[in-house]
């Protein structure tokens, strides 16, 4: 939906509003007309059922909305003496129509003093959980939410299962895109496993003003641009529909920013002809292989002690080994090592080819450790658009610009003329800003590099603390758990540093100042 038909859209609510209560505005000893002005009628009714006028804040934010419109409709029934519980279900179950009964039908009087307090211990409990559900959604939605690590394309920095908390007020908090949804989940009602929200209504993209722009090198958690495609790398796959913010959820570093050109040379990443520079809490990893001199060779000796992350493969009959991860440091020590005769880095070749590869057409020469340069649009760039460059630009324009947005861009070719639209284009402008995102995992990882580029209207946040880290491969509760990981920032200069003992520290004094409180209170 559009702005102008969500403006069409409030104003037939506050049509339906009007005509179902502007009797029971009069019963309240306020005016009819009161009921009619968009707005100030929510902040009458706030004092009408006796409740404060921030609420009216609350029915505008998206998805808290769905919980309070209920709360409201009961609340306002209440307030004319309506307060058994089938009448509380058919407030909900008619979606607030039964108001038009009270209405219309009755003559309940108005309740100006009515109790506040629930009726019942089951009420006070869901009106506990009910405002407690908002207070999270605001939270999680606006503020901080909750992100696990899945995968090691950013190992060394942010290990699989390390449970995040990723900032939404860093690049600005997203409104949501769906309207309709169940709060605090993502795709999917856990359990259930039913999907977790309706594709329409759609509010138009608004993101709130942040703190900060994204940096090179910033971690960021994003929506994955091609979640809608079955393979990214067989764009003749099938498509399914999916809102943006219902997309998976992925953590990359953002290498090149919008205006950059980037190109990668035997597996060095250059940025607009500069070697990039991680920062040094960041450790790239590459795949190596090499031979042994077939005495003592211990490859799970060497995948504990060398710091390798991933999968390894050693043949004892020609004393070949394989490291699908290594980072420089263990490959330095690995060179040094009395039992390894050779190793080298694995680099796709500069004469081969891969389909995998943006924009995966097969026909570019890249690879892995050697494609570019590619120019990454920033918002206001008026770009050529040739048959030679529409592969690289053809999903940003039919896509991120255009279904997504609610526009119905379709690119193809007349000859040598390219048609958007079936009208003849040289150029175009495009939209919003777009990012390159990598993993430091160079040869495990799934990004820019194999879809393209992250819109901006894809970001989520900014991962800032792991407060949390599991891994699944120790032995035993304790080991399991990383504790020299819990507590700590994801930013930084060398090694992380927990702040779980000044946490645990702050947790004991406001037990025992709350425990001394109430015993001084009891005396």
């Amino acid at each position: 939906m559009s702005y102008t038909e969500w403006f069409l859209f409030f104003l037939l609510v506050q049509a339906i509003h009007f005509f179902g209560t502007w009797k029971l505005y009069k019963r309240a000893g306020r005016q009819a007309w009161e009921a009619a002005i968009p707005i100030y009628n929510a902040v009458i009714l706030m004092k009408i059922i006796n409740r404060p006028w921030w609420w009216v804040i609350l029915l505008f934010i998206p998805i808290v909305n769905l919980i309070m419109f209920p709360v409201i409709w009961v609340e306002t029934i209440r307030s004319f003496g309506k307060h058994s519980t089938s009448e509380t279900f058919l407030a909900i179950l008619t979606l607030g129509f039964y108001i038009y009964y009270v209405n219309y039908a009755t003559d309940s009087k108005y309740l100006e003093d009515r109790s506040l307090k629930p009726r019942t211990a089951a009420g006070e409990w869901v009106s506990s959980i009910l405002f407690a559900v908002v207070a999270a959604t605001i939270v999680h939605t606006y503020v901080m939410q909750p992100f696990t690590i899945p995968t090691s394309s950013l190992e060394k920095t942010l290990l699989v299962g390390d449970f995040l908390f990723v900032s939404k007020f860093h690049y600005g908090a997203r409104l949501p895109q769906t309207a309709v949804a169940f709060p605090m989940v993502h795709d999917t009602i856990p359990v259930l496993g039913t999907k977790s929200y309706l594709k329409k209504p759609q509010i138009p993209y608004t993101r709130l003003p942040g703190f900060q722009d994204i940096k090179r090198n910033d971690i960021v958690v994003f929506n994955w641009p091609v979640d809608t495609v079955k393979q990214f790398f067989d764009r003749s796959g099938e498509h399914y529909d999916k809102p943006i913010d219902k997309k998976s959820n992925y953590v990359k570093r953002a290498v090149g920013l919008p205006g950059d050109s980037l190109k990668i040379i035997n597996g060095e990443l250059i940025i607009n002809n500069k070697t990039l520079q991680l920062p040094s809490r960041a450790r790239e990893q590459f795949s190596y292989s090499g031979i042994t001199n077939g005495e003592g060779f211990n490859p799970r000796y060497l995948y504990e002690e060398f710091d390798v992350t991933e999968g390894y493969y050693y043949n004892p009959d020609n004393n070949q080994f394989y490291f699908e991860a290594l980072t420089n440091r263990a490959y330095e020590r690995l060179q040094n090592h009395p039992n390894v005769k050779r190793i080298e880095r694995f680099i796709d070749s500069a004469k081969s080819t891969s389909k995998r590869i943006f924009p995966n057409t097969g026909k570019t020469g890249w690879n892995n450790d050697n494609l570019g340069a590619i120019y990454i649009p920033k918002k206001g760039d008026k770009l050529e658009i040739t048959p030679k460059t529409m592969p690289w630009y053809r999903e940003i324009i039919e896509t991120y610009e255009g279904s997504e947005m609610g526009i119905n861009n379709k690119l193809s070719l007349n000859g040598t003329q390219v048609l958007l639209n079936g009208q003849p284009i040289d150029s175009y402008t495009f939209r919003q800003d777009y990012y390159w995102m990598m993993g430091d995992n160079r040869h495990n990882s799934e990004d820019s590099r194999s879809w393209g580029y992250v819109p901006e209207n894809h970001i989520v946040g900014k991962p800032v603390f792991v407060w949390f880290s599991w891994d699944a491969n120790g032995d035993g509760i304790m080991n399991k758990i990383r504790w020299d990981r819990v507590f700590t920032t994801v930013k930084g200069d060398g090694a992380p540093i927990s702040y779980l003992p000044y946490f645990l520290i702050i947790v004991i004094i406001i037990i025992a100042f709350n425990y001394f409180k109430k015993r001084r209170k009891n005396a």
